[in-house]
């Protein structure tokens, strides 16, 4: 099988992952190369790497398995389940933590491997995501850990934009600094790192504004697509085009726009509604939601309207089109972020690296 298949430029994402990791490495800042978008690829992983990351961060621990060959440190980014501990000490080597009693899961674990883990308490700081809210909270699980064998706390962290859309700002960020200072004063340790969130916060990075103290960020977006996330523009000396889909036309015909009889839902559960252009070439590809979601795919060709789809086709409209498709003709596109991840997960997508 050729097609579907997703065509994936090394050497754009190494150029695009260079390009960031020298404006913040002028900064001070490490960056830790998100793999989960690519499910830990190890041709891409090696393009992150030749491209200068300082660690590897996913939030899935099949994919951190996938890296355990690979000399660099490994950072497992979703906080671990309780009952995955044992595989987080061997394969993660940091990793993001809220909750005391999974920090003791993982000392309990190290301490039998003779080990240390590392971790780094995630701070919320409005996202309302993952992390402690309350000041109280922070100090107390601060004091936990620092009882706890066979764990290391290296660093605080905090995430934005994933969940509430909250932007890094100059403002929340400097709370992570000034919690570093207190934490040494009350217990007299230095925290290694403060990571400072992931491609939303890039645009600090580029305006020169990221509070001082803030030395890691972990980015996966900006890596592959080269664009900061908090409002979506374009990093200078990047590419965007780096994964680009291909998938073929199985059938090609002139059809009314709107379909005939009493509508109902479809196969997902939606009542659909449609735009009446009067009879249109519509063109039908194949992949489908299963493997792609439709707001997430943009094509090459810009006069293709995208008509819909279902699990396994895409429909298209190319009446506008200069080109003159015929079945077997393959269609590009490029991809948002989440048409990288779903692209790259399904296995009915095939991965060609040029």
């Amino acid at each position: 099988m050729e097609y579907p298949r997703i065509k994936i430029n090394l050497e754009k994402v190494r150029k695009n992952t260079e390009t960031i990791v020298n404006r913040c490495d002028n900064l001070g800042i490490s960056v830790a190369g998100v793999t989960k978008v690519f499910c830990a690829d190890l041709k891409i992983v090696k393009a992150y790497m030749d491209g200068g990351v300082s660690y590897l961060a996913d939030s899935r621990i099949q994919n951190l398995m996938n890296l355990e060959d690979i000399d660099v440190s490994k950072i497992l980014l979703r906080l671990p389940m309780i009952s995955e501990a044992e595989e987080v000490v061997q394969y993660a080597d940091i990793s993001l933590n809220s909750e005391i009693e999974t920090i003791k899961a993982l000392s309990k674990i190290a301490i039998e491997k003779n080990t240390v883990h590392k971790i780094i308490l995630m701070i919320d700081l409005g996202d309302l995501r993952e992390g402690l809210f309350k000041d109280e909270d922070i100090y107390t699980t601060v004091e936990e850990i620092l009882k706890l064998e066979g764990i290391e706390l290296i660093g605080i962290g905090t995430n934005l934009t994933c969940y509430g859309g909250i932007i890094p700002r100059q403002e929340n960020l400097s709370r992570l600094v000034e919690l570093k200072k207190c934490i040494a004063r009350r217990y007299g340790i230095e925290l290694e790192i403060i990571s400072g969130g992931n491609s939303s916060s890039l645009h600090l990075v580029f305006e020169n504004k990221i509070p001082e103290g803030i030395n890691q960020l972990r980015l996966g977006e900006s890596l592959v697509l080269g664009r900061e996330t908090a409002f979506g523009n374009r990093i200078d000396g990047t590419f965007d085009d780096a994964f680009i889909l291909e998938v073929e036309a199985i059938e090609l015909k002139d059809k009314p726009s709107v379909p005939i009889g009493e509508i109902g839902i479809d196969a997902f559960g939606n009542k659909p509604e449609f735009i009446d252009r009067g009879i249109r070439k519509r063109m039908i590809c194949a992949i489908g939601k299963q493997d792609i979601d439709l707001g997430d795919i943009a094509p090459l060709d810009e006069d293709i309207i995208i008509l819909g789809g279902s699990s396994d086709h895409l429909l298209l409209d190319v009446t506008d089109s200069k080109i003159e498709y015929k079945v077997g003709d393959k269609i590009k596109f490029k991809l948002k972020y989440g048409g990288i991840l779903k692209a790259m997960t399904s296995i009915y997508v095939k991965k060609i690296y040029v």
